[in-house]
């Protein structure tokens, strides 16, 4: 485990494999670098695979006020430590947080996304409009517990009685562990699980090659919203899993990855 700092001091614990182009992952809500440590295996061969605990998980520090600056310089840090730019690949709400860094300005030569959770369209309930202010409550409570089931209910869509059962489960623990960062990727997402299509100007700014992946057997809104932000440009690129969900099997999913940031990788060396 390395660290280093971002702008407003936070230290971010991270880890390196391998070697060749730097490939930075950047994981969504619970998530903690040791989840990516199967996919980082698969792609250390070709590259440098850098992942990290974001601000307030794992061995991470954290400062207030939240902003999602603050977590567009923690990448900024992150890739400036590492060689200056980067390939990056982001899961689910990391992926929506590493495509704000893009537009935002930062150092990134090609992006790769899996299931952004949008909601676009009516296949289900959109966020309640309160979403993350009772998310923001449940953390300042030390209710913890009530965050992570808030969460698995509102955003992830699971019946009340269903989550319920899942407090009792062993991964549980380890999710109550980062729910106080729960409002962070609320805030990431902004209102784009309101139900209506995305923002035309969020990320216009974004020209780089961007590859959108999802699987054809999860939720139907995890395709649909993939499906509209590749229809962007050009640069965007729509890649469809068959047979994966949300939670997609690194064995499948690392060499698309491969070929994907290898190309720049070959552009860059001819």
């Amino acid at each position: 485990m390395e660290k280093v700092f971002s702008a407003d001091g936070t230290a971010l614990a991270y880890e390196r494999r391998g070697s060749g182009p730097v490939v930075v992952l950047v994981g969504g809500a619970f998530m903690t670098r040791g989840d990516f440590a199967p996919l980082a295996g698969l792609l250390a061969d070709r590259f440098t695979v850098i992942t990290y605990d974001r601000r307030g998980r794992g061995d991470s520090g954290d400062n207030a006020p939240y902003d999602v600056r603050r977590e567009v310089e923690d990448l900024d840090a992150l890739i400036g430590r590492v060689g200056g730019e980067a390939m990056v690949f982001g899961m689910s709400s990391g992926g929506v947080l590493a495509l704000e860094a893009v537009a935002r300005g930062s150092a990134v030569s090609r992006l790769a996304l899996y299931e952004p959770p949008f909601v676009v369209d009516a296949t289900r309930p959109p966020l309640p409009a309160d979403y993350v202010a009772r998310l923001d409550d449940l953390v300042e409570q030390g209710a913890y517990g009530d965050a992570v089931a808030y969460f698995m209910t509102a955003a992830v869509g699971l019946p009340a009685e269903v989550v319920e059962g899942m407090r009792q489960a062993p991964f549980w623990a380890g999710m109550e562990s980062t729910a106080r960062t729960l409002p962070y990727d609320g805030r990431i997402m902004g209102d784009t699980m309101s139900g209506r299509p995305l923002p035309a100007d969020r990320w216009r700014s974004v020209t780089i090659p961007v590859l959108v992946g999802s699987g054809d057997a999860g939720a139907a809104h995890m395709l649909g919203g993939a499906r509209e932000l590749a229809a962007r440009g050009d640069n965007y690129t729509l890649h469809t899993f068959p047979g994966q969900d949300h939670a997609i099997d690194p064995t499948l999913l690392a060499p698309v990855l491969t070929g994907f940031f290898a190309t720049s990788a070959e552009r860059q060396s001819s």
